[in-house]
């Protein structure tokens, strides 16, 4: 039944639904006409879900926010952003009409809104990531539909020179050149850099640990400090009480801004993004002899096929391998000489 409550200008509904629970709750509205068919609605909704085993519609926004209220992982900002992306595209839509077909056109959207197809299938990763959990855990929906992935051109790895590196260091103010000086020397992701803290560092014995919950493979990282990095944690040293990296006194939550872009162009340098910075380390590293799987520990990697990226930057490690046949090339060699008789030529 309806009713109206003091200092409320909405009509309430009052009733028990067929499997003996009772609901109360405003109808958002002051029209009784509107409210009894929202009532009316909202009851039969129940009858169906209770006795012929219908279930309920929710919409996008529900599982979103669902997935919000559960989700413990630290990448969960990231999250976020592409919900609000996906807000004008989805929001509105129930979960049972967000088939292939709908999934299509969220992905020709975000196409032509000028997204890279790597962007766009780390978006949808995400939708097939809240669907399949609104059929298998939520049990919301029946079936989750198959979400396709665009293929994804592999581009070489970007890194710069050491000479490109100095002109950049020349360029940059003095809080980002400190940053860059630090990332360049331990490899470490952009997050990991301007969050830093001082417990994270033991100076005597040269090691920052980056603990599981900042860390991209969820395990704890030790980084060994080098000279270059030690230098630049000496310079930081008074600045803050708890934050290693500032500007101005406050801790720096974000490297890769306009004046870092600025800095690039002056000294010559495009298509480079901090992150690059981690593979100049990693390129780096390979040149001069560091082994993969010494690299996959050194930058925290929890799959190994994320170093074969840098692999091609060192190929003379093949060399001591592929020589392992030029013995027995040899030897084939001199019995074909041996057996092959001397062509004489008579005049």
């Amino acid at each position: 039944m309806l009713v109206k409550r003091k200092n409320s200008p909405y009509w309430w509904f009052d009733y028990t639904t067929p499997d003996g629970q009772r609901v109360r709750k405003s109808t958002k509205t002051s029209n009784k006409k509107k409210a009894q068919e929202l009532e009316d609605r909202l009851k039969a909704q129940s009858w169906d879900q209770v006795k012929l085993g219908v279930k309920p519609k929710y919409s996008w926004k529900d599982a979103v926010v669902k997935w919000l209220q559960e989700t413990t992982k630290k990448s969960i900002e990231c999250d976020i952003t592409i919900f609000k992306r996906l807000d004008s595209l989805l929001v509105d839509c129930i979960l049972n009409d967000i088939d292939r077909t709908k999934c299509e056109e969220v992905i020709s959207q975000l196409l032509n809104d000028g997204l890279s197809a790597g962007r766009v299938n780390r978006i949808m990763s995400l939708v097939r990531a809240v669907l399949r959990k609104a059929e298998r855990e939520w049990e919301w929906i029946d079936k989750a539909p198959a979400v396709r992935r665009l293929r994804v051109d592999n581009k070489r790895i970007r890194w710069i020179t050491k000479a490109e590196a100095q002109r950049l260091l020349r360029e940059l103010p003095e809080h980002l050149e400190a940053l860059v000086r630090f990332s360049l020397a331990t490899g470490l992701r952009e997050s990991n850099v301007t969050g830093l803290e001082w417990n994270q560092i033991d100076m005597q014995k040269h090691v920052a640990c980056i603990h599981p919950d900042q860390a991209k493979a969820g395990k704890a990282i030790g980084v060994p400090l080098i000279g270059d990095a030690i230098h630049v944690l000496r310079n930081q040293i008074g600045k803050h009480d708890t934050r290693v990296f500032t500007y101005k006194g406050n801790p720096v939550d974000k490297a890769g801004t306009a004046a870092f872009k600025k800095a690039l162009k002056r000294a010559g340098i495009e298509n480079f993004r901090w992150h690059d910075l981690r593979h100049t380390w990693a390129s780096w590293h390979v040149q001069a002899g560091t082994t993969l799987n010494v690299l996959q520990e050194l930058g925290g990697w929890s799959d190994y096929s994320m170093v074969l990226r840098y692999a091609h930057l060192a190929p003379e490690h093949l060399a001591e391998h592929a020589n392992n046949i030029g013995t027995l090339l040899t030897h084939l060699n001199d019995r074909h000489k041996k057996s092959s008789p001397e062509l004489t030529v008579t005049a």
